[in-house]
């Protein structure tokens, strides 16, 4: 953080709503509404690395997309996210365009949707320079060729000119982290960024993304799956589920002393070993309109007790900044 301790990036109470359908439902029918994202708070410091773990569907990326502002048409959130003292909430359309790919960048989850496949991915990098740093075509484009040899791709300059299905899924990959570091940003927000690469992919991805943040003293939130990544790149992490953060404290206490199930489960569903069995969360995350009463994790934990099904936990601190969302939080210390 600055010298006077206000985060670069604060999401406050944030809700999310989409619209169960595009049949007509006006902005007042909160009856046609889900909510998917519940009552979020989350600090980014300067320079710092903050996680967000949780299986598929628990609203990590719906959060990402709030913070860049590209929620969908269909949604609306409640709450506050401020960047840089700059509430983005009530921010316009301009003021947002003009913080996005500048002052805050995303590295999306799978780059073939989200590069222009008609267009080269030099191009395409230099136009982010064009139009935030006002440098001409001919200055972008060598710029851009610079960016892509930083990223460790061979050739630069000539793979500058080609598409990006010419590119390999690591490489398309690395595309999209150079034109997120064109203007380097003060937030870098990667999405899932290893998702479908092999395992010695995914290693080079990462180790270019801590370089990259560190070498620019740059701050980001890292959003997985894979709690082994939040283990080796980030300081503090928060483990989602159903919308809700269940768990956030520093990274090595998170690994260190799990308070909550859902962060047992995990944790004990990574490998041990060869010939140790894994032993999954059971069942599956269930769909926002279709969560059960009480504690969502309720009807997949099994330390449940009467008081989890009836009644939904706070989010509670239980000692030096370790927040749980548990009712046994206190009381039980899981063995994994």
């Amino acid at each position: 953080m600055d010298k006077s301790g206000a985060p670069l990036l604060s999401i406050n109470a944030l809700s999310v709503y989409f619209r169960r359908s595009s049949g007509g439902a006006g902005a007042g029918d909160r009856a046609a509404e889900v909510k998917v994202v519940e009552d979020l708070s989350l600090d980014i410091g300067r320079s710092e690395v903050v996680g967000i773990a949780g299986e598929s569907g628990c609203g990590k990326s719906v959060t990402a997309y709030c913070v860049m502002g590209i929620l969908p048409k269909s949604a609306r959130m409640a709450g506050d996210v401020t960047f840089d003292g700059t509430d983005l909430r009530s921010a316009g359309a301009e003021t947002l365009r003009r913080l996005r790919g500048d002052r805050m960048a995303m590295v999306f989850q799978e780059p073939m949707t989200s590069l222009n496949p008609v267009l080269t991915v030099g191009y395409q990098i230099a136009e982010v320079l064009t139009t935030h740093k006002g440098m001409s075509g001919r200055d972008a484009m060598d710029e851009a060729a610079r960016l892509l040899a930083e990223v460790k791709i061979p050739e630069a300059r000539a793979r500058a000119r080609d598409y990006p299905h010419q590119f390999s899924g690591g490489m398309r990959q690395r595309v999209m982290i150079a034109m997120a570091m064109a203007c380097r940003p003060s937030l870098l927000i990667a999405d899932e960024p290893t998702t479908a690469l092999d395992v010695t992919i995914q290693s080079q991805i990462l180790s270019l993304l801590r370089r990259t943040v560190e070498n620019n003293r740059m701050s980001m939130l890292l959003i997985t799956h894979d709690l082994g990544i939040i283990a080796e790149n980030t300081r503090r992490a928060a483990v989602m589920y159903a919308g809700r953060i269940m768990e956030q404290t520093d990274t090595p206490e998170l690994f260190k002393n799990p308070l909550h199930p859902y962060t047992i489960g995990l944790l004990e569903s990574l490998p041990k070993g060869r010939g140790v069995p894994l032993r999954p969360v059971p069942g599956i995350v269930p769909r926002p309109g279709e969560l059960p009463a009480g504690c969502k994790f309720s009807n997949r934990c099994v330390h449940k007790i009467p008081r989890c099904v009836e009644e939904e936990p706070a989010l509670e601190n239980y000692g030096g900044g370790h927040f749980v969302r548990c009712h046994r939080a206190g009381e039980v210390r899981w063995e994994f």
